[in-house]
């Protein structure tokens, strides 16, 4: 899982996105990629805290 600001090299993960590359009218997708990400990171800080407090 990858982003960047700038243009970015060709990524094989389908949840990279770029703001200023060839892509730049599909905002909502790229909003709902960034979503997904937060959630998957919220999953695993859970998952570790998780393991930790056992």
């Amino acid at each position: 899982m990858s982003f960047s600001f700038t243009d970015p090299k060709p990524n094989r993960d389908d949840r990279s996105f770029s703001f200023t590359g060839p892509n730049t009218a599909d905002v909502e997708q790229q909003l709902q990629t960034i979503t997904d990400m937060a959630n998957e990171i919220l999953r695993l800080v859970a998952d570790v805290r998780r393991q930790i407090s056992n």
